[in-house]
């Protein structure tokens, strides 16, 4: 833990579960709270320093993605939710199990509803409430439709695939050099249940 880029400010700590994994680039600033099972990516931000973070059990926030939030307020990722590369969140909720697309953006005391997916760059407005199960998408994001049983399975499988890197990381992610030439042998990372959903829609004929 101590190599983690980690600060207390105004003598409050961040705080990591043991079974969490933050990538030493990632900085935890501040009223930062990380739970069980959590997977924080590279170059993340959680900047703690007026409001408080809390990443609750499974969830993950992958690499560049930042949190921060106003005095006084809660910037929530509730259980198993997912916040895509490159996403910001400020002062809002994210639904249990809900999903937030790269780049997408969730401003002050939006509501991200249980289940609910927002699509890759969407805008949600301050104060916004997403209902459960929906995808919203644009600038303004509006709800485009409610989700199907195999979408929200698609989003679970996804999650858990995250749940099984942040294994992964503390099981054998190291700091290393990086070899010169290629071996002839080379070995790929063998997942062969990782599907995009739009290969999954394909493979049914949609």
């Amino acid at each position: 833990m101590s190599s983690l880029r980690v600060y207390a400010i105004d003598g409050i700590v961040p705080v990591v579960n043991p079974t969490a994994y933050v990538h030493p680039s990632a900085v935890l600033i501040g009223d930062v709270i990380v739970g069980p099972g959590c997977y924080v990516g590279p170059c993340a931000s959680l900047r703690g320093d007026f409001g408080r973070l809390i990443l609750e059990r499974g969830a993950n926030l992958q690499d560049t993605c930042v949190m921060h939030g106003f005095p006084g307020t809660d910037t929530v990722v509730e259980e198993d939710g997912h916040i895509g590369h490159g996403a910001v969140l400020h002062g809002c909720r994210v639904g249990k199990n809900a999903l937030i697309g790269m780049n997408a953006v969730i401003m002050d005391n939006a509501v991200i509803g249980e289940s609910a997916i927002v699509a890759a760059s969407a805008f949600v407005k301050a104060g916004a409430e997403i209902p459960p199960r929906s995808l919203v998408a644009g600038m303004p994001a509006k709800v485009i439709r409610e989700l199907s049983d195999e979408e929200i399975a698609w989003k679970g499988e996804g999650t858990r695939t995250y749940q099984d890197l942040t294994r992964r990381c503390l099981a054998t992610m190291v700091e290393c050099d990086p070899l010169t030439t290629m071996e002839a042998d080379r070995k790929r990372i063998h997942m062969p249940d990782v599907v995009p959903l739009v290969e999954l829609k394909k493979r049914d004929g949609r």
